[in-house]
């Protein structure tokens, strides 16, 4: 037999661990060109992290032989070894490792690193790869591909669709650039009433004697959804804080009702309220953009003690006792003339940094006119008047922010903003108690948060 053939086998172990809900890898060990081992993932079903199939096979085969090393064996593997198995393999003094597909994400033997080859280490164990590689792959492809479609089958069921609402499909998210996330949906909100709504949910703290961590909860605008902040989560993450991205309803991932007249300020800021308490979130940096501001602004003074420190970019209070800015009601106007206008060009326009992907994305939850009712209501949304829906709770928030908020400020300003750029930011500025010289980006536009890297270091160090 060569080097397919004991594959083969190893293929087998894998197609065992589906049959049993675990992820396909398989893996043989063969001594003196005679199998005497085998093993399939298994750490679902043993309650074991160390189960994969290369650990799995290599006890048996020292069980088998009456010893721990396995000098003259070789391991036969379906998936490219992590550093464990590599680490494991390597102390084991395999003689030869084979393995069939690579593993771009965690693999140790070339792919993310190469414990293989280290010669300060005092074994040397030969390697080759991408025998049968083809198979291998469409075999883990395959698994996650139906384990995917599983999901959304069993979000349907639980979120079952209202028939006054549309929901964007899966398809239209996956290969996203720089969004690896996994989702999040409740659908149980009393002010939801069925609508099912999206959010990343990182980094949550399991440790409960830990107090320090912050929540970072970032809130988009129109006509963006929680893409906007992917420059700035893995800075929050690996700080060690948690990042709550809720998707406003009508937008991203969550349900878009059919018409216009769903949308209300009083209706989603009643949504985001009951998101933060059902999430039952601490220990608050409120990171506000666009109508992430408008609606966020007016969170805290409902609950102070879950609010430790607010960033804030290119947004407003809309309190109505004031005229809007010039360049808003210039952006409202254009959305009022073309209702279908094109979201990806929008994006591209002002942050020509962009690739066509990163761009097409914004557009990613709006594939036909049906699934754009926010889009066209949220500009007329904004308080104009005193008596306008928003603007009594805006101006309480006004006084809010004016004269009881103890927590900490950060502003950051897209300086190349026409519409909510550094005129609006000075004046709300100063409605802010203890706001600090603000942070201006000279080159960024409208959508800061697509510059947010250098802000979200600057915050990690800044709100303590």
């Amino acid at each position: 037999m060569d080097d397919t053939d004991f594959m083969q086998l190893a293929l087998a172990q894998a197609r065992a661990a589906i049959a049993v809900g675990e992820v396909p890898v398989g893996a043989v060990v063969v001594h003196q060109g005679r199998v005497i081992a085998t093993g399939r993932n298994a750490p679902i079903d043993g309650h074991d992290p160390t189960a994969h199939a290369e650990i799995v096979a290599l006890r048996a085969a020292a069980q088998a032989l009456g010893n721990y090393r396995l000098d003259d064996c070789e391991l036969f593997v379906t998936l490219e070894p992590c550093a464990m198995c590599s680490g494991a393999v390597l102390h084991a003094r395999l003689k030869r490792v084979v393995f069939g597909a690579a593993d771009p994400k965690t693999g140790a033997a070339g792919s993310v690193l190469n414990l293989f080859d280290q010669t300060q280490l005092n074994h040397q164990t030969q390697l080759r790869g991408g025998v049968l590689a083809q198979e291998c792959s469409s075999l883990l492809q395959d698994f996650f591909r139906q384990r995917r479609a599983e999901q959304r089958e069993e979000s349907r069921l639980a979120h079952p669709l209202r028939d006054d609402a549309l929901r964007t499909p899966d398809a239209a998210f996956e290969g996203l650039p720089g969004y690896p996330w996994q989702p999040n949906y409740l659908s149980d909100l009393p002010a939801l009433a069925g609508l099912r709504m999206h959010y990343l949910d990182e980094g949550t703290s399991t440790d409960s004697v830990r107090t320090d961590q912050l929540t970072y909860l970032c809130l988009h605008g129109n006509p963006s959804w929680s893409y906007l902040y992917r420059k700035m989560v893995p800075v929050f993450l690996a700080a060690g804080h948690r990042v709550v991205a809720p998707d406003l309803i009508g937008f991203g991932k969550s349900d878009k009702p059919k018409k216009d007249s769903f949308h209300s300020f009083s209706g989603h800021r009643r949504i985001l309220l009951e998101l933060v308490e059902r999430l039952d979130l601490q220990n608050i940096v409120l990171v506000v953009q666009d109508w992430g501001g408008l609606l966020g602004l007016t969170l805290p003074m409902a609950a102070p003690e879950r609010y430790k420190g607010l960033l804030v970019m290119n947004t407003m209070l809309g309190t109505g006792d004031a005229p809007l800015p010039a360049g808003f009601l210039a952006w409202r106007e254009m959305c009022a003339k073309n209702p279908e206008f094109d979201v990806a060009r929008l994006i591209a326009r002002g942050n020509p940094q962009l690739s066509a992907q990163e761009c097409a994305a914004y557009s990613a939850p709006f594939p036909d006119k049906g699934h754009r009712a926010a889009l066209r209501a949220f500009p007329p949304m904004v308080p104009a008047f005193e008596d306008s829906d928003g603007a009594a709770l805006s101006r309480q928030a006004r006084d809010f922010w004016r004269e009881r908020w103890a927590g900490q400020t950060l502003m950051a300003i897209g300086a190349q903003d026409p519409v909510l750029g550094p005129p609006v930011m000075q004046a709300l500025q100063k409605t802010i108690k203890n706001c600090p010289e603000p942070l201006v980006l000279a080159q960024a536009g409208h959508f800061v948060p697509e510059q947010g890297e250098p802000i979200a270091q600057r915050a990690v160090h800044f709100f303590k």
